[in-house]
C-alpha cells in the first residue's frame, strides 16, 4: 500500500508533483481519495421533469445551431437541446471549442444542473458523458483533469486488487451486514450499480465513524485534572436574579449542567447548542459570572469583531456594576491598545476578556484562566478552539453553536464534548412568518416594506454576490443597492459586504444597529453576530442558492424584538424552500439540509478536522450515526473483550496522529 504513485502508469513528473502537492504520495493515499459525489448516468430524466437547482442526466439531441458569444474574457456557447418531452437551452462557459461539435441532430448524454434564468429553465455547463454508468466525481486537483484522475485511481486499484486487509472483526461485519473491504473500496470509486455503491459507502462510513468515536473516547480517558470553579446546588438563581428577564426552563437546565461540570476536578468540555434567539449568550455569561466570583479569568472568542463588540457591550453593562472588569481584544486595536490589553490580561486586571481570534495569538498570556468560551463554533476549526483552551492550565471549555445540528450528528462532530441543547425560545419571541415571493409579486413586497419602515422598523435585503457576474445568474448586492436607492428614494439605504475594509463594514453595521439606516443591502456577512431587535423584514434574493440551514440563520436576524417579523424568499417554489415556510424549528431544517446536501458538504472539512471518508460517504444516513455511536458505547462497557481491544487498537493506529495534529483535547 505504500507503493509510490510514480509506479502507476500515467503518472509522470508533472502529475506526480500535483498529486504530492495535494497530499497524495502512495497508492494507499490515492485509493483513500474517495469521490465527493457521483454522476448517475443510469437514471435518465426527461427534460420536462427537470427540477431547478438539481443535477440530473439527460439524453438529448441538438435542436438548431450553436451560438458562440464573447463578453470580455468570457466565452458563452449556447444551444437548444430536445428530447421527446421538451426543449431546453444548454449553456457552457469558457469552452468555445464546443460550438463546432454541437451540430444539429447530434445525440448526447448530458449531466448537469438546471436553473431558472429569466423566465425559462437552462441547463448550465453540463458534462458530455459516454455510456451509461455511475461516474465518480473527485475534489479537484490542480493540473489533473477529472478523467485523468479517474484513470490513475482505477490503475491504483488494479495494482492493489484483493490485497486490502480487512481489519474489522468478522463477527462485527456479519452483525451489521457490512461488505468486505476490497469490495467496498472498488465500488466506492467505480460502482457496478447503485446497490453496490450504497453497500460500499455504508461499509466505509461505518468503519470511519466507529474508529473516530473510539479514538475520541481514548482521548477523553487521558484527560488530566483541571480548574475547579466551586458553586453550590441551586446557586444559579443568584445569577438569574441579576437579569431583567426570566430565564426559560431550558436555560436553567443547561446552566445547571455547566456549573456541575465546572465543580468537577475534570476540565469541562461541553457544547451548548441552540436555535437562533434561544438565549445561549445569557447562559454563557452565567458561567463567566461564577468563574469571576471564584477568582478566575474567562475568555469568550467570537468569529467577528461586530459580534465581539456586541458581547463586550453587554458584558460591560452586566458585570462592571458588580465590580468585575471587562476587556476587549480584537485585531483592529492600535499597537498601543494591544499592548495595554495584553498587560491587563497578563496581570489579571481583566476578569472577563471578550475578543476575536486575537485571543489565541502567541503574545497573549493569561493570569488565571479558568473558563474558555467559543461562540459560533461552526465558524472556527477544531484547532482554533483548542488553541484557546491551551492558554491556561486545563481550563473549562464551553463551545456554543447556533447551527442547529441534529443531536446524532453532534455526537460525531463534537464527540469529544458533552452536549447541552437549549430547545426553548424566550417568552414573547414571535415566530418569523416566511413567504416565497415570485417575480411578479416583487413590487407589492416593496410597498409592504415601506409601510414597515414608516412604522419605524428596519429591513435587510441579502444577495448571494457582491458584484455582477456573467457566469452566475444571480442578483448582486451592488446592483440591488443601486436599484433600491431609486425605489426607496427618501429612505436611508446602505450597502455592506465582505470586501469592504473591516472598519468600514463594522461602522455600517453599527449605523444600522443604532437605527440610522432603514434598509441594509448586504451579502451573508450579516448571517452571524448582528442583533437588531428593531429589524422586522429579511429579504433573501436568489434564495435557491443558499442551503436551508443558512437560510434559517439569515431568517434569525429578524424577529428579535417584540414586533411581528417577516422573511421573504425571492425564488420559485420548491419542496426544499416549502419546509422553511412551514416550520421555524432549526433542528428539523438542519436534519433536512443534511439529508439533501450530505453531512460532509454541510459542515466541511475545516470544522470536522478529521472525519473525511466517513462524512463524505455518510450522505445523511442518521441511522448509521446512531449504530456506530451505540456500538462504541457497548465496546467501552466491554473493554476487556477481544473485539473491543481490536477496535480500540485500530482506532489508535488510524486516528491518533490526526487527532493530535488538530489538538482535539
Amino acid at each position: 500500500m505504500d507503493l509510490p504513485l510514480s509506479e502507476i502508469k500515467g503518472v509522470g513528473k508533472a502529475r506526480l508533483e500535483a498529486l504530492n502537492a495535494a497530499g497524495l504520495n502512495s497508492v494507499r493515499d490515492i485509493i483513500m481519495y474517495l469521490p465527493r459525489s457521483y454522476r448517475d448516468m443510469t437514471d435518465i430524466t426527461p427534460l420536462k421533469h427537470a427540477v431547478a437547482g438539481e443535477s440530473a442526466a439527460f439524453r438529448v439531441r441538438v435542436a438548431g445551431s450553436a451560438r458562440l458569444r464573447r463578453i470580455k474574457r468570457l466565452s458563452i456557447v449556447s444551444v437548444f437541446v430536445e428530447d421527446d418531452s421538451s426543449v431546453m437551452e444548454a449553456v457552457w462557459f469558457n469552452q468555445p471549442w464546443l460550438a463546432k461539435s454541437l451540430t444539429p441532430g447530434r445525440e448526447m448524454l448530458l449531466y448537469g444542473k438546471t436553473e431558472i434564468r429569466g423566465n425559462r429553465m437552462q441547463l448550465i455547463s453540463p458534462a458530455l458523458e459516454s455510456g451509461q454508468s455511475i461516474f465518480p466525481v473527485y475534489r479537484p486537483i490542480a493540473g489533473i483533469p477529472q478523467k485523468a484522475l479517474r484513470e490513475i485511481i482505477r490503475r491504483s486499484l488494479e495494482v492493489w486488487q484483493g490485497q486490502w486487509r480487512d481489519e474489522l472483526p468478522a463477527a462485527m461485519r456479519e452483525r451489521f451486514g457490512l461488505c468486505e473491504r476490497n469490495f467496498a473500496m472498488m465500488n466506492a470509486h467505480f460502482p457496478m450499480d447503485a446497490e453496490s455503491l450504497k453497500t460500499a459507502r455504508r461499509r466505509i462510513a461505518f468503519e470511519e465513524l466507529l474508529l473516530f468515536q473510539a479514538a475520541l473516547s481514548l482521548r477523553r480517558a487521558e484527560k488530566t485534572s483541571g480548574v475547579i470553579i466551586s458553586t453550590e446546588d441551586g446557586q444559579a438563581d443568584e445569577y438569574w436574579r441579576l437579569l431583567e428577564f426570566p430565564p426559560t426552563s431550558a436555560q436553567r437546565r443547561v446552566l445547571d449542567e455547566i456549573l456541575s461540570d465546572m465543580r468537577s476536578d475534570m476540565p469541562m468540555a461541553r457544547l451548548v447548542q441552540g436555535d437562533v434567539g434561544c438565549g445561549k449568550t445569557a447562559v454563557a455569561f452565567g458561567c463567566m459570572y461564577f468563574a469571576a466570583k471564584a477568582g478566575f479569568q474567562s475568555a469568550l472568542m467570537a468569529p467577528t469583531e461586530v459580534l465581539a463588540a456586541q458581547h463586550y457591550a453587554s458584558a460591560v453593562g452586566l458585570f462592571e456594576p458588580l465590580g468585575f472588569k471587562v476587556g476587549l481584544l480584537t485585531g483592529s486595536l492600535s499597537a498601543k491598545e494591544h499592548a495595554l490589553a495584553h498587560s491587563a490580561i497578563k496581570e489579571g486586571e481583566w476578569d472577563i476578556i471578550i475578543g476575536t481570534h486575537a485571543l489565541i495569538t502567541e503574545k497573549v498570556e493569561y493570569s488565571n484562566l479558568g473558563l474558555v468560551i467559543t461562540d459560533e463554533q461552526h465558524r472556527f476549526g477544531v484547532r482554533q478552539r483548542s488553541m484557546l483552551g491551551e492558554k491556561g492550565s486545563s481550563p473549562n471549555v464551553l463551545v456554543m453553536s447556533a447551527t442547529p445540528i441534529p443531536r446524532t450528528l453532534s455526537l460525531i462532530l463534537y464527540g469529544d464534548l458533552d452536549i447541552s441543547i437549549i430547545d426553548e425560545l424566550p417568552a414573547g419571541r414571535q415566530p418569523v412568518k416566511t413567504r416565497i415571493v415570485p417575480a411578479n409579486k416583487r413590487d407589492g413586497m416593496y410597498e409592504f416594506i415601506k409601510t414597515e419602515i414608516d412604522k419605524g422598523r428596519q429591513a435587510y435585503v441579502v444577495c448571494p454576490l457582491v458584484e455582477d457576474s456573467e457566469a452566475i445568474d444571480a442578483v448582486s448586492a451592488e446592483e440591488m443597492y443601486e436599484n433600491l436607492t431609486r425605489i426607496f428614494a427618501g429612505y436611508r439605504v446602505a450597502l455592506v459586504h465582505g470586501r469592504q475594509k473591516p472598519a468600514e463594514k463594522d461602522a455600517m453595521l453599527e449605523e444600522f444597529r443604532t437605527g440610522n439606516i432603514d434598509l441594509l443591502v448586504s451579502t451573508t456577512v450579516i448571517e452571524v453576530g448582528v442583533n437588531v431587535p428593531n429589524a422586522t423584514i429579511m429579504v433573501i434574493e436568489n434564495a435557491e442558492r443558499f442551503g436551508l440551514a443558512q437560510l434559517h440563520q439569515l431568517r434569525g436576524r429578524v424577529g428579535r424584538g417584540g414586533y411581528g417579523s417577516w422573511c421573504f424568499l425571492l425564488a420559485e417554489l420548491d419542496e426544499r424552500l416549502r419546509l422553511l415556510v412551514n416550520t421555524n424549528d432549526g433542528f428539523v431544517i438542519a436534519q433536512k439540509d443534511m439529508e439533501i446536501r450530505g453531512a460532509g458538504e454541510m459542515f466541511g472539512y475545516r470544522q470536522t478536522g478529521v472525519i473525511d471518508a466517513g462524512l463524505t460517504m455518510l450522505a445523511g444516513d442518521t441511522e448509521l450515526l446512531k449504530l456506530t455511536h451505540d456500538e462504541i458505547r457497548r465496546l467501552i462497557d466491554e473493554h476487556d473483550s477481544d473485539e473491543a481491544k481490536q477496535i480500540f487498537a485500530l482506532a489508535r493506529e488510524t486516528f491518533s496522529d490526526r487527532l493530535n495534529s488538530v489538538g482535539m483535547n
